[in-house]
């Protein structure tokens, strides 16, 4: 009865005006294959970031665009004094 770990990225989001990503991932304990307990880690990406992720890189291809990017450092910079 060998344990193993593993972390599943089991859900992805985009919220709010810059496409912020939040990723949810479960980090599995399992028994012969089975779960035996799950605990969960979440992140955000924000845009102009990246991800090792092959799933959360794909989504941040996808909707962090070069304008949105460009629309979200404009946001930072005037939130600066």
């Amino acid at each position: 009865m060998p344990l193993t770990k593993q972390t599943v990225t089991d859900k992805i989001e985009i919220v709010g005006p810059y496409n912020h990503i939040q990723v949810r991932e479960a980090v599995q304990v399992l028994e012969d294959g089975q779960v035996i307990s799950q605990s969960y880690h979440r992140y955000v990406v924000s845009p102009g970031e990246t991800s090792t992720d092959p799933k959360v890189a794909a989504v941040i291809s996808a909707v962090h665009t070069q304008d949105v990017i460009d629309a979200y450092q404009a946001h930072l910079a005037a939130q600066t004094p």
